[in-house]
């Protein structure tokens, strides 16, 4: 094994050899593979280190670690987060199979908050040194990982408007279309569906009291939008969901 690879692999979880090639993989266009040819995929490749098990509430990176690799989430669930000043945890995003973890850590050599896993969760470990290695090699790799930065910069412009523009009935409305849509490109159903994360950390992320995020989900299934048992939802009415963001103010 190459000991530069290896110490790029935090020890404290198990990690295991890649089983799953990335071509025959059902997330692959999902990931950074999309838009690879035959060749682009066998050598892309030999980025995916290893897959790393992640047990539900363990941490798959800290604040502060030092940057060594990005993390494509093979399965499971992740909620990403940091911690302000007086050490209350604000919740930055939540992250399910296909999508990326740690690309904030590129520009600053150090992961910039933590994720931890809602579920048992199993991720592909990416060291960067060697995507930026084959990226040098294969143009179409290196536009796919500018059009992933460009989709998170986006997306947190996204949950800027959120917070800042909206009232708490359309961030929860747009918070249930978008993990809708999320759901439905991974060949799941749009409608019915598990909330991974607890109420609190929801109102967290859509900057709202735990006490608002209970009151709404009561609302909306009083308005017949959603039906709601423990963290199961069902949406009801999509389209009235769609309405009620377009039409508050």
């Amino acid at each position: 094994m190459n000991t530069a690879i290896a110490r790029t692999i935090p020890i404290q979880s198990p990690v295991r050899r890649f089983e799953v090639t990335c071509a025959s993989c059902n997330l692959r266009e999902l990931c950074l593979p999309q838009a690879l040819s035959g060749k682009e995929i066998d050598r892309f490749e030999r980025v995916v280190y290893a897959r790393r098990r992640i047990k539900r509430g363990e941490a798959l990176f800290a604040a502060g670690d030092a940057f060594k690799a990005v993390y494509s989430v093979r399965s499971g669930f992740f909620k990403t987060s940091i911690v302000d000043g007086e050490g209350r945890e604000q919740v930055t995003g939540f992250s399910m199979g296909g999508e990326l973890l740690g690309l904030e850590g590129i520009g600053t050599g150090q992961y910039n908050g933590s994720a931890i896993a809602l579920e048992d969760s199993e991720v592909c470990v990416l060291p960067y040194a060697l995507i930026e290695e084959i990226a040098a090699e294969v143009p179409a790799l290196q536009r796919r990982l500018h059009a992933v930065l460009s989709r998170e910069i986006v997306r947190d412009h996204g949950v800027m408007m959120l917070l800042g523009s909206m009232r708490a009935e359309q961030r929860l409305a747009t918070f249930l279309i978008n993990l809708s849509k999320r759901f439905t490109a991974r060949g799941y159903s749009a409608s019915d569906f598990n909330l991974r994360m607890t109420r609190e950390e929801l109102g967290s992320y859509l900057g709202l009291k735990l006490e608002t995020v209970s009151r709404l989900f009561s609302r909306f299934q009083e308005d017949r939008l959603i039906e709601v048992q423990q963290k199961h939802v069902r949406i009801v009415d999509i389209p009235g969901l769609e309405k009620l963001i377009s039409t508050l103010h």
